[in-house]
């Protein structure tokens, strides 16, 4: 059965509004800091993004593989700019990170990235 990336974060964002309601202040902090760190600098959006996803992959992380994923079309990602990172992943992480990084690609193309073989 495959996973929806779209139906996990849909799940996940309900579940954080609860938290940003009973916890506000955690919360903007944490929004401070994902702001912050994910703003353009030295290091564009896009690049910041797939570090994001690496470490999403490297986590096991589903929820956080949705988010990037969809962050990663949104910022105009290639899907050969997405397998080079989820090679590294694989690299570093061996069969896990093989497993995640191939849910990272599905995600990628939920979400409207390049499929295999397109130009």
């Amino acid at each position: 059965m495959s996973k929806s990336y779209q139906q996990i974060i849909n799940d996940t964002s309900a579940q954080i509004a609860k938290l940003r309601k009973d916890i506000p202040e955690t919360m903007q902090g944490f929004y401070a800091l994902s702001g912050a760190a994910g703003k353009a600098g030295v290091l564009d959006e896009k690049t910041k993004e797939l570090i994001a996803m690496a470490l999403s992959v490297a986590a096991r992380c589903d929820p956080c593989v949705g988010y990037h994923a969809k962050a990663l079309v949104k910022f105009g990602a290639t899907r050969a700019e997405v397998e080079e990172m989820l090679g590294m992943c694989i690299y570093m992480g061996g069969g896990p990170s093989l497993m995640y990084a191939a849910a990272a690609l599905a995600a990628y193309e939920e979400f409207g990235g390049q499929k295999a073989g397109a130009a």
